[in-house]
């Protein structure tokens, strides 16, 4: 196709900027020949003309110069052009009045439209009423498509946003950004959209597989737990015997702690994890879970320390329930890879200027390496100093709870010096309408 085009462009010399040189050097031939025919002198004839030739050579190669730079450019779009029209997402590009000027094969694939159908046609919210460009027009205007999540900062460039159909089910992730000149005029918008539905499905899937398979091992294994925990209550155990039953009951609270992550993560990506907001005085929340961790923060010989940062109460909107096993899990993991007599501080503090309070919970511990740091927050992923220290665990205590966090409306990250220590912030928004009206999740 390009080479097409770029066969029909005409040559380099016959192009219109060329036609001043070839004046140029037709003047100069004319006045060469009146030289020599008219000077009485042949060398004088031939030293005017050869003047005028030389005269014309700057023109010439100026002229020329151009014609070549304006060749490369119009190659360069083709070139460009070429690889739009190739790329394996959709591009749509359109004016200040949605007027369409780029709809590549891959937005025909997706949209099925034909080019020819849509280059130059106005595509304002009027035309979803078509059903041939119902689908099109939602992704151009995407409050008017079912579901939309945005998947970046409200004044970022490119926008980016997770547009989701039904009736037939699509995933899109769309990408949104300026066409514009060098000085800034705003010329129109392009758009970049990969369609994400298969992945989509295939998670979804493998999330109701995981959902399933651990709903059918957590009803024998709490009856399991619930029996060993009668056994060990029975007065009549012998030593032995309450060795045994304890050790049974310890790998079945494990298990059950698995299974109980695993349905967690299953409900996150399924959008299903649910959250019920109430008022909180968060101090008194922490206070209490503390109060709870001192039995296992004496086994580890482990001192708890709460610093509340100068605050009397603090009171926001969050889940207990979710929030309690955020911070329960960050707190677990703070007692579980510490060092021996160490100690865990959880402390409280205002962000400047952003209706944000920050709670940090630093161990004394074994410490991360750097390498592990950025796959902290992975599914199944643990660091190498914990797998040292304890062979089990699941890998999924951090996603579960980064996932929780960033529900509340913040965030969270970790700050770690291998065999120091490591201290674990997140966020919370002490205002209530910094917290995300819909759960999402991203592949």
């Amino acid at each position: 196709m390009v080479r097409n085009k770029l066969a029909k462009k005409e040559h380099v010399l016959v192009r219109p900027e060329m036609w001043a040189v070839w004046l140029s050097w037709s003047i100069g031939l004319v006045i060469a020949a009146l030289a020599l025919l008219f000077s009485k002198s042949v060398i004088v004839g031939a030293l005017i003309a050869l003047l005028a030739v030389i005269s014309s050579i700057p023109l010439t190669t100026r002229m020329l110069g151009q014609s070549k730079k304006h060749f490369n450019e119009t190659a360069d779009a083709a070139r460009l052009e070429s690889i739009v029209m190739n790329l394996a997402s959709a591009v749509v590009a359109y004016d200040n009045n949605f007027r369409i000027l780029v709809f590549n094969g891959a937005a025909e694939k997706m949209f099925n439209i034909s080019k020819d159908t849509v280059l130059g046609t106005i595509m304002g919210p009027g035309k979803a009423s078509d059903p041939s460009f119902t689908l099109l027009v939602q992704t151009l205007f995407p409050s008017l498509a079912p579901t939309v999540v945005s998947q970046s900062a409200p004044d970022a460039l490119p926008q980016v946003a997770d547009i989701s159909f039904t009736n037939p089910e699509r995933e899109f992730r769309v990408s949104t950004d300026r066409l514009a000149t060098q000085s800034g005029v705003l010329l129109g918008f392009v758009k970049v959209i990969r369609d994400r539905t298969r992945e989509v499905q295939l998670v979804k899937s493998k999330s109701e597989f995981v959902s399933i398979a651990a709903h059918q091992l957590r009803t024998p294994l709490t009856a399991v737990n619930w029996t060993l925990e009668s056994l060990f209550k029975n007065q009549q155990l012998n030593e032995e015997g309450e060795v045994l039953v304890q050790s049974g009951l310890l790998a079945t609270k494990g298990l059950l702690k698995t299974v109980n992550d695993l349905l967690g993560v299953a409900e996150i990506e399924e959008g299903r994890f649910g959250y019920k907001y109430e008022e909180v005085e968060l101090i008194k929340f922490i206070s209490d879970i503390l109060d709870n961790a001192q039995l296992v923060a004496k086994k580890y010989g482990l001192e708890m320390y709460f610093d509340k940062g100068g605050f009397s109460g603090l009171k926001l909107q969050a889940d207990p329930v979710r929030l309690g096993l955020a911070i329960s899990n960050l707190i677990d993991n703070a007692m579980k890879y510490n060092s021996k007599s160490g100690s865990v501080t959880v402390g409280l503090k205002s962000v400047r200027d952003k209706p944000y309070i920050q709670v940090s919970i630093r161990d004394t511990g074994i410490g991360i390496a750097p390498a592990d740091m950025e796959k902290l927050f992975q599914k199944f992923f643990r660091a190498s100093a914990a797998r040292r220290v304890q062979a089990d665990g699941s890998g999924l205590g951090l996603y579960i709870t980064k996932n929780i966090i960033q529900q509340h409306g913040g965030s969270i990250w970790a700050e770690s010096t291998l065999g120091r220590g490591t201290t674990f912030f997140f966020t919370l928004p002490t205002d209530p309408n910094l917290i995300p009206q819909a759960e999402r999740f991203q592949i």
